[in-house]
């Protein structure tokens, strides 16, 4: 099963009040580039994403986006200053001793003394964050890769009709080069006679060239090697293992055997046949290059 390396995830989840939203979105690239963007205080997990994001994605661009909101979250303390409190206790206690008079305070009191209480923020558990962020992101992963799996499956479905067009043309390759050996020798023989108008023509040496042009111009090893190609590519293209770099290197091989055939053919009728080969060869490397 082949996947594309192009694709968009999203999840949305919370820990408490906080809400988290992971977004990423993947492009080509040679090899996994991921760049992680969030809140700087999550800086600590930014690895284990990365670990998580390589058990989904081999390779290709991921830019994944971390979003952290805390605006519905209760996250406002007040904080008791006790050593402050006691040292104003003990003033009162220490001016009433002194003066002959009822201390007389209360909590009440207390409190308006300045830095007594102060408001404070409270601090999120990062751990228990760092994990909820985490699970956020395996299910945008998850959907991610849904995206990828559709797009593969149509990748293969334009692929494999490809392939099948490059054997039916491989076909009238091998249907056609015999063809042109017959037609040389019936050129040759016409050259020869008109050449020796009165002299008888030399059959044998019409079939040695013939046999030298043969030779030269036979496209049996390429077009025994393109179904190969095929072949494996139609086997690639069933693996569960990331199968993008193979199936390049087997386009860059097809492709390379049908420019071995142009080079040989000296026929019209399968020069044709080899720029309609390459042309649906360089679709399929288009796509190979799509493939993680």
């Amino acid at each position: 099963m082949i996947k594309s390396m192009t694709g968009f995830g999203a999840a949305k989840g919370s820990s408490g009040p906080v809400e988290i939203t992971v977004e990423l979105k993947t492009v080509n690239n040679r090899h996994l580039d991921c760049t992680i963007k969030m809140p700087r205080m999550f800086l600590p997990i930014e690895e284990t994403m990365r670990g998580i994001v390589q058990k989904y994605i081999s390779r290709g661009k991921a830019d994944v986006f971390v979003t952290v909101d805390t605006s519905k979250a209760d996250d406002i303390a007040i904080s008791v200053n006790h050593t402050l409190a006691k040292a104003y206790i003990n003033a009162f206690e220490e001016l009433a001793d002194r003066y002959g008079v009822d201390a007389g305070y209360t909590v009440a009191d207390l409190v308006r003394f300045p830095d007594v209480l102060s408001a404070v923020k409270k601090e999120e558990d990062a751990e228990q964050l760092g994990a909820a962020i985490c699970s956020v992101l395996t299910m945008a992963l998850d959907q991610h890769d849904e995206t990828r799996r559709r797009e593969g499956d149509s990748i293969r479905a334009d692929v494999s009709a490809r392939l099948d067009e490059i054997c039916r043309l491989t076909d009238a390759a091998d249907e056609i080069s015999p063809r042109t050996v017959v037609e040389y020798m019936e050129r040759l023989e016409a050259r020869m006679a008109e050449v020796l108008q009165t002299t008888g023509i030399d059959e044998q040496r019409i079939l040695t060239e013939a046999a030298l042009f043969a030779d030269k111009v036979a496209i049996n090893e390429e077009t025994v090697r393109l179904r190969s190609h095929v072949a494996q590519f139609r086997e690639t293209l069933e693996s569960d293992e990331p199968a993008g770099r193979k199936l390049d290197f087997l386009a860059q091989e097809l492709n390379r055997e049908a420019n071995t055939i142009g080079s040989k053919c000296n026929d019209s009728q399968l020069t044709k046949v080899v720029v309609e080969l390459k042309a649906e060869i360089e679709k399929i490397r288009e796509h190979a290059q799509n493939v993680e």
